[in-house]
């Protein structure tokens, strides 16, 4: 039924033919993937939705929002954040581990597990390394279940919100588990999440003062080890390791630019070195521009209701915006995350607005959980 709303909403009952080449896409695309959306309900899944959100626009502009959703969206579904998830310890940390304890040892790289001692030498670097998750997103539990051999349960926290006693018990697990020393301190923190495509909500300066979340685990490091003493797990200056299993051009280049800005200036800061990694990160080709996605902007502009904008403006006008017709920091992103969907990304596709005082009202094609609470 979902399949033969489409076809009478966009006109194609008298085409049989690219009927049924666009039935075969939309059945392949959402079985393998569109369906899995953590928002949609039974009964109305992508199919349904579909037609449901291109019912909104005029006839005349229905094929440019399909030909959107075939040609420009980018979806990542639960598998392909599972890879990411996967790839992260052996292909991040542990390099990055590796060349630690090659210098210790004095010794290349690639001789490190050479030996014995060497292997062990690894193996108590590993287990000080602390994996902090900064939102649900961040798939701690799918970290600790594929690496189950690799780290200990007792070396990576789900959020960034960790308790004194739960930092006490960081620090008891830490210091008996096997082969650890009685002052031994987590070395390494790598600040995990699992996608970002402005930086703001990582780390910004607003009229001097640094925000986001990697002030909100300054803080928290701050006040834990005023009160912990020698009982705080993490070691002075530790180095800080900022991975994302997903980020943008966008986002990496304002990431470098302000940790670096941070290393140099912000007297209060806890950790030492520091590094930026991702999974993935997306072509620099990937935001909607002109004059290529001409049409599907013009979409953007028609069918847009600034209530949205009115409903975020306080994190609008911090980033220095006045619309959010292409998404939040002006990204223009075409990107969709199993469980949910970025306001980087445009509007067109999460926003629900009523329409109130003559303006469009918005239907959401993948729903958005919004993180503010409007």
């Amino acid at each position: 039924m979902g399949l033969s709303l489409i076809a009478e909403v966009m006109g194609w009952p008298g085409d049989q033919a690219q009927a049924t080449r666009e039935y075969a896409w939309l059945r392949l695309m959402s079985s393998v993937k569109y369906d899995g959306y953590s928002f949609f309900r039974a009964g109305v899944r992508f199919i349904e939705t579909l037609a449901t959100w291109l019912k909104q626009f005029e006839h005349s502009d229905r094929a440019v929002a399909y030909e959107f959703v075939k040609q420009r969206l980018v979806y990542l579904s639960l598998p392909e954040i599972q890879c990411l998830v996967d790839n992260f310890i052996p292909e991040v940390v542990t390099p990055n581990l590796r060349e630690v304890v090659a210098a210790d040892l004095g010794v290349r790289p690639y001789e490190v597990w050479k030996d014995s001692k060497g292997a062990e030498a690894f193996n108590r670097r590993l287990r000080k390394v602390l994996f902090v998750g900064l939102s649900d997103g961040s798939r701690i539990d799918l970290l600790r279940r594929s690496n189950f051999s690799r780290i200990s349960q007792e070396q990576a926290v789900p959020m960034m919100n960790v308790d004194i006693e739960k930092w006490r018990d960081l620090n008891d697990n830490l210091v008996k588990d096997e082969g650890m020393k009685p002052d031994e301190k987590f070395e390494d923190v790598y600040l995990v999440d699992d996608f970002t495509a402005s930086g703001t909500t990582f780390i910004r300066q607003i009229d001097g003062k640094w925000k986001g979340k990697l002030k909100k685990f300054n803080d928290i490091v701050g006040g834990a080890r005023a009160e912990l003493g020698k009982e705080f797990p993490i070691a002075d200056g530790y180095a800080l390791h900022v991975h994302h299993y997903v980020s943008s051009h966008q986002a990496r280049r304002n990431l470098d630019e302000k940790l670096a800005m941070a290393a140099r200036d912000w007297k209060e800061k806890s950790f030492g070195k520091y590094s930026i990694t991702e999974g993935l990160i997306l072509p620099v080709t990937l935001p909607l521009s002109q004059p290529g996605d001409a049409a599907a902007l013009g979409l953007c502009e028609t069918y847009y209701d600034h209530a949205l904008f009115k409903r975020l403006e306080k994190h609008c006008r911090e980033a220095g915006m006045d619309t959010m017709k292409i998404g939040y920091a002006y990204c223009a992103l075409p990107v969709v995350l199993e469980h949910n969907t970025p306001n980087n990304s445009i509007p067109l596709l999460w926003a629900e607005t009523a329409g109130a005082d003559g303006a469009h009202a918005m239907e959401p094609l993948f729903f958005r959980r919004d993180r503010h609470g409007q």
